[in-house]
């Protein structure tokens, strides 16, 4: 669907701007309602789902292991034959496509369903990153990897053939722990999450439905237990829009002169909004306005002008509240004047790309210095300045946080960019182009 490769070339800044817009709707919450709903009984009905690269590779997935979905007008209907009802030939190849988010969450549902075997692979942006963690988790529910040793795609899974709840400390890792959660579904007896720190908890709020299969204790330490082996209710979701995708226009207006904008219907989640709540600490003029609750997921209006920001000085404790967001607050750090400091965000390295080094090296092209070392990024931004003698090239990595990040330092700087394999964005993100244009964006597209 997205399989056209092409590049995107700027030359020019953007102008002020005063509009109204619609981002992607959420990624996050796409993927996991589409699992959740083949695992559910009877007919489930989700609206707004993001139509980009990641959540056709979750179709295609589900197709393959025996899922009936499909479309009518806005509205995706699933039906699902409860746990333990995916199938699949022996040896059926399940290809991931670009998104570790699948990747993860899937072969946490499959660990624990009977009479799985799989060969599993992805992109080769996919290929490259470690499933190590995942793995080892994976093996203490049953469920067997091959080659032994190997913690790269490709891999071939065989599930527990007696799979028993586990404990579990979760860490920064979202995918992780809801990894964790679907294998505990089909598992017999009870599965424990003990959240050490807070991460997206879009699955558990979508499985709050079924109230005799989850139960969460919010304290200080949230405690998560799944009953396996029980019956899930259809689901009946309509998804927001993402914050994430959202948080591009949002840097390109508060560094623009005089200009304002408005995104609407986007998820506040509290896990998902810390990129919001940092720059608000910083000066940003941003507000959240129209706030509704839906499927246990706040939502709103997000208005954003134009401001005069202090450097931005992120504690480790922001990053698993906004972990896809790192790459823009390094181009925006790199355009606050002054020293910005990022800690805690060594898990960076195992995204997409190295998403440290490469922004190191895209910001370093307009002589913008920056040092790692020890989980920490410090860079030394000179303010919006005016760089079209210079010329910024991003390579392909396979990271649409990457090409994105790169659009909106070419458009606050006027640099002239080349940015390859601008086709990734679809990943996340296929409206990005043409909202941008509707905000005045030159750019031009060569295939």
């Amino acid at each position: 669907m997205f399989n056209k490769t092409f590049k995107v070339i700027l030359n020019n800044k953007i102008k002020p701007f005063n509009k109204v817009i619609n981002v992607d709707a959420d990624k996050s919450i796409s993927i996991r309602s589409l699992i959740v709903g083949s695992i559910s009984h009877n007919i489930s009905y989700v609206s707004n789902i993001l139509e980009s690269e990641d959540v056709i590779s979750t179709i295609n997935c589900l197709k393959k292991l025996g899922v009936k979905i499909h479309k009518k007008k806005n509205l995706y209907y699933i039906y699902g034959k409860g746990l333990g009802s995916l199938t699949a030939k022996k040896n059926t190849k399940l290809n991931f496509g670009n998104s570790g988010t699948l990747a993860r969450l899937l072969i946490g549902l499959l660990s624990t369903n009977p009479n799985i075997s799989l060969y599993l692979s992805g992109d080769n942006s996919l290929k490259k990153r470690s499933m190590k963690k995942l793995i080892l988790l994976m093996s203490k529910f049953g469920a067997s990897f091959y080659p032994k040793g190997k913690f790269c795609f490709p891999l071939k899974m065989v599930s527990s053939k007696m799979p028993v709840g586990i404990r579990y400390k979760a860490g920064v890792s979202a995918q992780l722990k809801s990894a964790v959660i679907f294998a505990g579904l089909n598992s017999f007896g009870n599965t424990n999450v003990k959240e050490v720190q807070r991460s997206r908890d879009h699955t558990e709020n979508i499985l709050l439905g079924n109230p005799k299969i989850i139960k969460i204790n919010d304290q200080k330490v949230k405690s998560i237990t799944i009953i396996g082996k029980k019956y899930l209710n259809p689901l009946k979701i309509n998804i927001p829009n993402d914050p994430s995708s959202a948080a591009f226009f949002c840097a390109l207006t508060l560094l623009n002169n005089n200009s304002s904008l408005t995104i609407k219907n986007v998820g506040l989640n509290p896990t998902r909004i810390g990129f919001y709540n940092l720059l608000k600490k910083q000066g940003a003029n941003i507000k959240f306005k129209n706030l509704t609750k839906n499927n246990n997921e706040l939502r709103g209006d997000i208005k954003i002008k134009s401001s005069n920001l202090k450097p931005i000085k992120a504690s480790k404790f922001y990053y698993t509240n906004m972990t896809d967001e790192y790459p823009i607050l390094f181009v925006m750090a790199a355009l606050i004047k002054g020293i910005s400091t990022f800690r805690g965000i060594d898990d960076l390295a195992n995204k997409e790309s190295n998403r440290i080094t490469e922004m190191q090296k895209i910001l370093n092209q307009i002589n913008v210095k920056s040092k790692f070392s020890k989980g920490e990024l410090k860079i030394y931004g000179q303010g919006v300045v005016n760089a079209s003698s210079k010329k910024i090239i991003v390579p392909n990595k396979g990271d649409h946080r990457l090409c994105m990040s790169g659009k909106v330092l070419a458009l606050l700087t006027g640099a002239k960019t080349t940015i390859n394999n601008f086709e990734t964005v679809f990943t996340s993100s296929p409206s990005f182009l043409k909202i941008m244009k509707s905000l005045g964006a030159k750019f031009e597209i060569k295939r």
